[in-house]
């Protein structure tokens, strides 16, 4: 059987490519070197802008020609960089040659030994996974996971008034709203995402083993982490004084938790709703031409709710496995991190996938009132809860001598369905004052729901 034409491998790539495009510019390896010619350039214009070994400042004009080179990176760097590194076996040095090309053919050929200038690969990669990252989450999946909690706000106001039976260990429970239980998802997502948002993105740049030492010895008399820091903190990310050879990368295992941790949540949520799909609670909204099933014409399958319940469990695994392989460096330094940040893309890729779902699926459901009062017109025993708590205050108040209520009620309605007629009975046998049965008659499932309604808007 002949091979077929090059494919991509991964289905993020490929089928899923579309939904997923925006992290590309960021934690693709081209994204990646792009970022890495970003930090050369920025290192060589703040040695420069502080006159260091005699250079004079770079005119605006200059520095606008350097910028280019990351501003404007295209296919010709990324081809440039794969030819070179080809022959040095190490992507960073390639950076390093494409720099100092660039600078030879700008007539700068006078500070290209300032370019990686006291560097080891691990500055410019760890304030370039600072940049990416950051640019990634703030830029592309911190949007998507707001259109989530965007809509489950609009559909909490919306049925914040539908009544809805509960059910607690998948039994009848009391009574809340549709509004009140999607607000419940808003409202922990939001917690998590102000965690995420307020996230730290450290570098450190401070040479072979974090010592400044090869600065030093250049030049002693300049506050070389001092000036690190400024030139860090001046590309808009954090700064870590103190490191191995590499930033440690507990910003990124906090971070990965943290998304893991709102992935799991959103999880929860493609279940819910899920669950409430098959209970007839929402309706799903045909599309146009769309196929339910290739044999059952009037099937309607919950395939975002399905696809995003997938794809959450792999970014979960993959950040699962960032977080706990990052943690840890051998002495000053050892590889592992190299190919495992490499994969960054790829775990918040599944979880940008899961979010595309999520917010196409939420817009393609519809709520069906009448099978929520339905539900509970069928389990007017959940009202047990109200009777015999009302009976408790009235004993308390000196209206009632009814010992034990809970069993009284437990009695009257545990394993039994009991409908309006023999609960409204039961109510008006009770000793209790007239103020509380009558509160108690003009109960019924459907305006058991406490404070839902406010709660949802």
């Amino acid at each position: 059987m002949p091979s077929l034409p090059t494919q991509p491998l991964s289905p993020l790539d490929g089928r899923y490519q579309a939904a997923v495009s925006g992290l590309a510019d960021y934690l693709s390896e081209a994204g990646l070197n792009r970022a890495r010619v970003e930090v050369e350039v920025e290192w060589l214009i703040a040695l420069t802008d502080r006159s260091l070994f005699e250079t004079s400042p770079l005119s605006d004009a200059d520095k606008q020609r350097l910028r280019a080179l990351y501003r404007d990176f295209g296919q010709a760097e990324i081809e440039w960089l794969a030819a070179k590194e080809a022959v040095t076996r190490h992507d960073v040095k390639a950076v390093e040659y494409l720099v100092r090309d660039r600078l030879s053919s700008l007539g700068l050929d006078s500070i290209a030994e300032l370019t990686h200038f006291a560097c080891t690969s691990e500055d410019i990669n760890s304030a370039s996974y600072a940049l990416t990252v950051k640019r990634a989450i703030e830029g592309v999946w911190l949007p998507a996971l707001d259109a989530v909690i965007t809509k489950l706000r609009e559909l909490a106001v919306e049925h914040a008034d539908a009544a809805m039976l509960s059910r607690t260990h998948g039994q009848p429970a009391t009574p809340s709203t549709m509004g009140k239980e999607l607000a419940v998802f808003a409202w922990r997502l939001e917690r998590v995402r102000g965690q995420i948002a307020g996230s730290e993105y450290l570098a450190k740049f401070s040479g072979a083993t974090g010592t400044w030492s090869a600065h030093l010895s250049a030049e002693p008399d300049v506050d070389w982490p001092q000036l690190s820091r400024e030139y860090i903190e001046g590309m808009g990310i954090d700064f870590n004084e103190l490191t191995t050879q590499i930033e440690s990368h507990d910003w990124q295992v906090e971070l990965y938790d943290r998304v893991r941790h709102a992935g799991g949540i959103l999880h929860n949520l493609a279940t819910d709703i899920w669950t409430y799909i098959s209970l007839g609670y929402f309706a799903q909204i045909p599309v146009a031409g769309a196929t339910g099933s290739s044999t059952m014409p009037h099937k309607i399958n919950p395939i975002r709710f399905e696809n995003a319940e997938a794809n959450l469990e792999l970014s979960a695994a993959l950040l699962g496995s960032l977080s706990q392989t990052l943690v840890t460096s051998r002495l000053q330094r050892d590889l592992t991190d190299s190919t495992t940040q490499r994969n960054i893309g790829v775990a918040l890729g599944h979880s940008l996938l899961a979010l595309d779902n999520l917010r196409r699926g939420l817009n393609e459901i519809s709520l069906s009132r009448d099978v929520l009062l339905d539900d509970l017109d069928h389990n007017w025993e959940v009202l047990a809860e109200a009777i015999q708590t009302v009976i408790r205050a009235e004993v308390v108040a000196g209206r009632s001598s009814i010992t034990d209520p809970y069993a009284l009620l437990k009695e009257l309605t545990r394993g039994h369905r009991v409908g309006a007629t023999e609960l409204a009975s039961f109510v008006e046998s009770l000793e209790i004052g007239d103020a509380a049965k009558q509160r108690l008659l003009a109960l019924t499932p459907a305006t058991y729901t406490g404070l839902a309604e406010r709660l949802a808007r």
